[in-house]
């Protein structure tokens, strides 16, 4: 008999629901205008077409904007010279920077000042890791995985590490290990940037993979926490698929699959999960999906920016 399992915690993480909160809470603010968003907001198609159909422009620099219009920064952050473009052209903006980006921001600057070169965990051509890079260019090396560190030439002059918030953890632990061979002097954090929903959705996979032979996972490709969910399924030796539209739910077949999980990355809306769920119902023979505990998560809600709150309850986390 077949059975449908639904990982808990998965979805919308504290940091996803603020930046989507504060592009909706903004669009309501200002209606009429034009408000542009930089990159995508978060990393997820439906959520930046229901965006768009709302009137929201997404950018791929600031030159694309006009002359003091109204600008939002992405939940991935943006470095110091996107921010002094920005006034430079009169921009009115909006930032909407992950909390917790911005907390590795501030530790990029903090080691600087303290005279340490900063080692930056992650993918460096992901929006959050170009803007943490630019904190402070010459002062910062991105390394993206521990072969990259192997060839790093050792020293022992002070250094620190941070990590992109969205990696596996198992990429980050062998990235470490190199790096304090090859730089006794390193300051390591007691904990890694990889932030709280990152690690419960990655550890709410491995768990679910106990139980199902094949995990979907529901998620852009551009997302990096989706993809390094599939990554974890796959490690724990069990079948992985990345769902980013309904169309590939289509070809995919189910004849070897008896029980099946599902998850959403950080950055995946509820109701794109609750669509999937549908389609494997009506259409693919699964029965109604139980929902699985696997990590417990304490509510985290951060405020939307200044002059934002009492807008906070137009346009919800739903595209």
């Amino acid at each position: 008999m077949r059975r449908l399992t639904v990982a808990l915690p998965h979805g919308f993480c504290s940091g996803v629901s603020r930046a989507v909160r504060t592009a909706h809470a903004v669009l309501s603010r200002y209606p009429g205008e034009t408000v542009y968003c930089l990159h995508e907001i978060v990393h997820n198609g439906e959520v930046v077409a229901s965006l768009s159909r709302r009137g929201m422009v997404f950018v791929q620099r600031v030159a694309d904007v006009p002359d003091g219009a109204r600008i939002l920064f992405s939940a991935h952050g943006v470095s110091p010279s996107v921010r002094e473009e920005a006034r430079s052209r009169s921009l009115r903006v909006v930032d909407a920077t992950c909390p917790f980006v911005a907390r590795v921001h501030a530790e990029v600057r903090r080691h600087v000042a303290e005279g340490r070169h900063v080692f930056c965990i992650g993918h460096r051509n992901h929006d959050e890791v170009a803007g943490v890079a630019g904190e402070a260019p010459g002062h910062v090396t991105v390394v993206e995985n521990a072969d990259e560190a192997a060839a790093l030439a050792a020293s022992d002059r002070p250094a620190a590490v941070v990590t992109q918030t969205t990696l596996g953890l198992d990429t980050v632990e062998r990235s470490l290990d190199v790096l304090r061979t090859k730089f006794p002097a390193l300051l390591v954090p007691p904990s890694t940037e990889v932030c709280y929903a990152t690690r419960n959705r990655q550890a709410a996979v491995r768990a679910l993979s106990e139980r199902c032979s094949h995990v979907l996972v529901l998620g852009s490709k551009t997302s990096s926490n989706s993809l390094r969910l599939v990554e974890t399924a796959a490690h724990a030796g069990i079948r992985a698929d990345l769902v980013s539209t309904l169309a590939d739910l289509a070809p995919m077949r189910w004849d070897e699959t008896v029980a099946l999980g599902i998850t959403s990355g950080a950055s995946t809306p509820e109701t794109f999960l609750n669509e999937a769920l549908d389609i494997l119902q009506r259409e693919k023979g699964f029965p109604p999906p139980e929902f699985f505990e696997a990590v417990p998560e304490r509510e985290c809600s951060f405020k939307l920016p200044c002059g934002l709150e009492d807008d906070a309850s137009t346009g919800g986390d739903t595209p």
